[in-house]
This record gives structure tokens, sequence and C-alpha cells, in this order.
């Protein structure tokens, strides 16, 4: 019934007014390949610029139709066949028809459409986009999702059968209560499949319970698996019940299969959500923390911690964001949106002082502890809602900041944060975004003040059209 359910429920979206030899010309901000027939936007599913495409029309906005490929006419010369089986249900990866080549290209246009169409600020000449060495199993950290509402393939829901409906994956997109069921990841490094797939296989045959969104029910909800470049490897199980006896028996399952597990810890979350900042964590074996290395710095990382999920392609970030800053010894230096003030204890060799600021007050406590770990006594880290923390009492204190460094979360920075940083006026100022449409947004409040003398996209992310970009601002 339930099956029958499903796909009654997918017949409803019918295929209307297809159109025929549509070509793809580009790639929108949110990574939708892109066509126009008769001056109407279509958004097209898995299309590559250079594709010629006959296409299913599936959805209908005011501004635009949304499309799916039912034949190719031309297939674009960017295009490859994806490396990972679950290509195109899955929600992550949505590039991995395109080569990395066309990847990078399209990234390094999206960064300077964006400053150069949202800011009227003059620009200079871009840096080529810096690369990422490893294109698949780059991510230090992952977060799979139980259920027991299991997606359903077109050839399962045609098959008839019911079928087991347990998963341990990730959600498919814009529909909150199926999980697609990952067999392998090429996201990051084994043991991370590994463990995934055992655990998933040992529940199963314990008839233990996967966790039911809707009704907020069940065992099993929620997996992150952390390793770092030193190979040390944290598994966090979320659990859905306070269920001492099978919470005990998960645990030491994965404590006898994987003895390389250097952090194994688990939290009983019966909210109605999956963060769980708020609530205790338990370290059922080795320690509470793993500790990452960068360059020759070393950061604590514990199950709350923030950290860049690309270990490698970061360091590439720091340092570009240490070359283009050009710190000199007698330099204080403030660190705006700081995190667990990776950027701020890597660069406080070079400098006088840095001082952190910080929102997350949990990733304040991180950054004191990581400074602590690494022997510096320059910096400093505070924690507070940067557009009120940031005030003429807060100058008067710590010194007028001969450099800014700030690395604002996907919203860009508020605009009393822009006008203080005007008021005060740092000789640069080093803004790494990793969204430049807020960024352009924020480089056009300061025009009048600050030219931008190089501009460095960086590509955090492979398969995804996420992009980091770092701009330089001097004082007029």
């Amino acid at each position: 019934m339930a099956i029958q359910k499903e796909l009654m429920a997918r017949k409803r979206k019918k295929h209307i007014d297809p159109i025929e030899e549509l070509e793809i010309t580009g790639i929108s901000s949110d990574g939708r390949a892109v066509g126009r027939k008769d001056g109407m936007v279509v958004f097209v599913k898995g299309g590559a610029p250079g594709d010629i495409v006959n296409v299913d029309i599936i959805g209908r906005e005011k501004n635009f139709l949304i499309g799916q490929i039912s034949s190719f006419s031309q297939a674009s010369e960017d295009r490859i066949d994806p490396v990972c089986k679950h290509f195109g249900t899955c929600g992550g990866c949505k590039w991995q028809h395109i080569t990395y080549e066309a990847q990078l290209a399209h990234k390094a246009k999206h960064v300077q459409d964006n400053l150069q169409k949202l800011s009227t600020i003059e620009l200079p000449e871009f840096q080529p986009i810096q690369g990422a060495p490893s294109a698949t199993y780059y991510r230090n950290k992952m977060e799979y999702t139980f259920s027991d509402s299991r997606w359903l393939t077109r050839e399962e829901i045609d098959e008839g059968n019911e079928l087991s409906r347990t998963a341990l994956g990730f959600h498919i997109p814009k529909m909150f209560d199926k999980i697609l069921n990952i067999e392998h990841c090429h996201l990051q490094e084994d043991p991370s499949n590994s463990i995934r797939n055992a655990l998933k296989e040992f529940a199963d045959q314990e008839g233990l319970s996967y966790y039911n969104i809707r009704n907020n029910l069940g065992l099993l909800r929620n997996l992150i698996i952390r390793i770092t470049a030193t190979k040390e490897v944290m598994v966090l199980v979320q659990f859905g019940a306070n269920e001492g006896a099978d919470i005990d028996k998960v645990m030491k399952f994965l404590d006898e299969a994987f003895p390389t597990i250097t952090s194994l810890l688990y939290v009983i979350n019966e909210k109605k959500n999956e963060t769980f900042f708020d609530l205790p964590v338990v370290t059922f074996s080795g320690q509470s923390y793993i500790t990452e290395k960068m360059g020759e710095l070393s950061f604590r990382v514990g199950p709350k911690s923030f950290f860049q999920t690309n270990s490698e392609q970061a360091k590439v970030l720091y340092d570009r964001v240490v070359e283009m800053a050009a710190l000199q010894p007698d330099e204080l230096v403030y660190d705006l949106y700081t995190g667990t003030g990776t950027i701020a204890n890597y660069v406080a060799s070079q400098v006088k002082e840095v001082i952190g600021i910080e929102s997350v007050v949990e990733a304040v406590a991180d950054a004191k502890v990581n400074a602590e770990l690494n022997n510096i006594n320059n910096t400093k880290f505070y924690a507070g809602d940067i557009k009120d923390l940031l005030d003429d009492a807060f100058i008067a204190k710590h010194g007028r900041p001969d450099v800014i460094i700030t690395d604002p979360p996907r919203a860009g920075m508020h605009k009393n944060v822009v006008e203080t940083m005007l008021r005060i006026k740092p000789k640069r100022i080093i803004y790494v975004s990793c969204n430049p449409a807020t960024q352009a947004r924020d480089l056009e409040l300061m025009k009048d003040h600050y030219i931008v003398d190089k501009v460095q996209p960086v590509d955090m992310f492979p398969q995804t059209h996420h992009v980091e970009n770092i701009v330089r601002l001097i004082a007029k």
C-alpha cells in the first residue's frame, strides 16, 4: 500500500510541453544548467553547457520552466560519465557529469559575473581559480541520516513488492522525510563507507528501529564521521530514544568492529530537530576529540566544532589569505567571524596581535583551546554578535586594527559591521566569502573608501557549484 501511494504521488507530476533541440548555454548561481526557449529561462537537471537536448517540462513557475532531459541531440564536450552510482538521485555532487576543468571555469565565471554585475566597484584582473588537488574523497566530515522511509527507485516501485524501507544516507532534495540509502560515497575516504555500511547491516540484523521524522520515533537517527589528515577518526551516533541496552549494543559493535576509531561518541536527542549543540555528548571510548594538522599547527576538533570540511584545500585558502594580507610584525589584526580561530591562529606568528570575534560561544572556547595547544599567546577571542560587539568602546579597548580579515556566513556582513569597518578604516581588508553575490553587495558599500586590487577564487568543494573567493581591499 505504501509503495502504491508513492507511485500515485509521483504520477501526479505530468510532463507537458516538451521542448526540442534546447541548447544548454550556462549554469545558474545555484548550479542548475540553463537554456532559453522563446525568451523563457529553462532550468534542466543534469544538463551541461554545450548540450543540445530534448526536454520534458516537469515544472512551471512565473519566470522560468523546469525541465528534464528525455534525449540528447548533441552531448557537450565537457560531459563525462559520473563516477557515483547515486548520481542524479542524491542531492550532492551535482556536477559529476562535467570535467573538473570545466567546473573550475564555471566557478571562476560565477565569481566574476557576481562581482561585476552586482557591484560598481572597480575590479582588477582576477587571479586564476585555485583548483583542488583532489576532486573526490576530499571531505573530512560526513553526516548521514537513518530513516524507516527509504527512497525507492522507479524499478523497485514497478516490481510492486514490499521491500525493506530502512536507509542510512542522504535526504532526497526537497523531500525531508525520504532518505536515499548510500552504498558508496565518493566524498570521504575509508573507513567512512565501511563504517556506515557495517552499522546499517548490524542494525538490520538486530532489528533496531530507524528514525521516522514524521512521527519523531525510532532509535537510530544520525551518523557523523570525521577523518583528519593524520587519519584520526571520530564517529558520533545520534539516537532518537533513550534505550540504554540497544544504545550500548550499537556502540559496542562499532568499538569492536573498528578499533581504529579514535573518538567514539553518542548523543541522545529526543527533540524534533537534529541539532545537538545544546545536548551532552557521551564519550563511549577513546578521546572526546580528534586533532587536525594544518601546516605547523594542530587543531583540536570536538563533536560540536566547526572546521573547514576540506582540510587540504583549507590550507591553500589560508595560505592565500596570508599572502594577500601582506602582514607585518608590528600590526594588529581583527579576525571577524573567526569561528574556531583557525585563521586567527594561523596568522598569529606573523603579527603583533590578533583579535578574533565570533557569535558562537562554543567556537570561541575551541579557538582558545587551539591557541593554547599551539603555544600561541598573541591571540584573544571574544564571543558576541559582531554587529553589537564591534563598537567604538571595543576598538578603544583593543586598538584600531591595521588589517581586518573577515569570513562571514553566506548572508554576508551586517550593514552595521560594514559601517564600523569603514569608520575605523584599516589599511587592508581581506574578505573571504562563500557567496560572491553577498560579497559583491558588501563591496558596493565600501567602494568610496577602498579599492579592490586582488581577487582570488578558491575551489573548496569539487563536484558542486560552491566556491570560495578572497578579495583584498586597500584603503584609499
